[in-house]
């Protein structure tokens, strides 16, 4: 890994941001179609409020400070996804490769072949991790699992199953009646896993989301034709709602009833444009849904006992596409084909006060991790730091460091 100082690029022209050149060979016309869909922006969403934040606050967000820490090179191709696991930062990019990164390492001689988990396989569109396993979602319609070897000075990765599994797939040939479709028909766009970490949860552009058992990977459920459009984001909530956003301008809410199939309980429309990304609040209580129309709708449970949401107002800002959305703490952050990151804060009532914008990124940034910077010690109760981690399709991760006094 290579740590570079904080330098401006020259932009990308418009030109520049389509064309496909560090795209893997396997990559169809639906990646430099669809993948890159999102990257047009829509008018702003004028019918949702904006939630201004009070001038109160306004006086205090110059104490906020930020800048960019490091900005980690070796990715040859866009940066599609970020995951944070422990210590290890892991990256995921269009022509198949996922990195890992040691977070505890302010600077590393050289980037190295230790730092890839893999090479071969088509463009990653998400990343999770549960325990030593990594699941990644691909291009080509499939996921991957990796065996994690901690037992290592330099962690080893091997590639211990691709879901479907074949005994998955043969499973149709001899029980029809209770077969579930395994095959996902188009790419793999997100994953998340619950809070037990037994299920693994899979959205696709095939306009479906599937169940996976993380013990044996057998697919246990699917449920197809969810949205009317290719499904971008799915996030789940601890009490086990499900929420998926798609191209169809539409956020839809589901709930597994006790031993039956997940059910459809609600649709949450407001966007005018394809929905790129979801974020939860820790608590579940707030929905954050990024969209084309430059926009961030914030979706509110009108009470603690409430199973719907409902509309709270609308966070503006960005000039572009928002692609990608993080919640930290009482922190959102944002990414957009502005090539910018935006970081919220909740404050008094509903209101929002922006309290940074990183520059620095020559792409559109298309995925986001953040944490708190366990690193940094403050006695003295006065304010907490943060590191935040953009990808861009500049094919670079820039770490942000972010500092927030507790009285905003």
């Amino acid at each position: 890994m290579v740590l570079l100082p904080f330098l401006s690029k020259k932009e990308l022209s418009d030109s520049d941001q389509s064309n496909s050149k560090h795209l893997s060979s396997d990559s169809s016309s639906s990646l430099s179609s669809r993948s890159f869909s999102s990257l047009y922006s829509q008018p702003s969403l004028l019918s949702v409020p904006s939630l201004s934040i009070s001038s109160s606050q306004f006086e205090h967000l110059s104490n906020t400070y930020h800048h960019c820490a490091a900005t980690l090179t070796g990715h040859s191709s866009y940066i599609f996804c970020l995951s944070l696991a422990g210590n290890y930062l892991y990256s995921g990019s269009s022509n198949g490769e996922i990195f890992v990164w040691d977070r505890n390492s302010s600077i590393q001689d050289n980037y190295s072949t230790q730092n890839i988990v893999s090479q071969s396989c088509s463009a990653v569109k998400s990343i999770v991790i549960l325990g030593d396993k990594l699941f990644s979602a691909h291009q080509d319609h499939r996921i991957r699992v990796w065996k994690i070897d901690n037992g290592t000075p330099n962690k080893k990765y091997k590639c211990i199953a691709t879901l479907p599994t074949i005994n998955d797939r043969c499973t149709k040939l001899f029980w029809t009646r209770n077969y579930v479709q395994v095959h996902h028909v188009d790419t793999v766009s997100a994953l998340a896993l619950s809070k037990d970490g037994s299920l693994l949860y899979s959205a696709s552009w095939d306009r479906s989301f599937k169940v996976w058992r993380t013990s044996d990977f057998k697919c246990i459920e699917s449920v197809w034709n969810a949205h009317d459009d290719a499904i971008n984001s799915i996030v789940l909530s601890n009490n086990g709602h499900v929420y998926t956003g798609s191209a169809d301008k539409k956020i839809k809410v589901w709930k597994k009833q006790e031993d039956k199939n997940h059910t459809l309980l609600a649709t949450l429309e407001k966007h005018k444009s394809a929905v790129n990304a979801l974020a939860l609040s820790e608590d579940g209580s707030i929905l954050y849904s990024g969209a084309c129309d430059r926009s961030i709708v914030v979706w509110e449970k009108e009470s603690s006992s409430a199973s719907q949401m409902v509309v709270s107002g609308a966070l503006r800002g960005h000039k572009k596409s928002i692609l990608c959305l993080a919640v930290v703490s009482d922190l959102v952050c944002s990414g957009s084909a502005d090539k910018t990151v935006r970081i919220w804060k909740r404050g008094f009532g509903k209101s929002y006060s922006c309290l940074a914008v990183f520059e620095g990124h020559s792409g559109p940034v298309k995925c986001l991790t953040a944490a708190l910077d366990t690193s940094v010690k403050d006695d003295s109760g006065s304010g907490n730091s943060y590191l935040v981690y953009s990808g861009s399709l500049d094919c670079y991760v820039k770490v942000w460091k972010l500092w927030v006094p507790n009285y905003l």
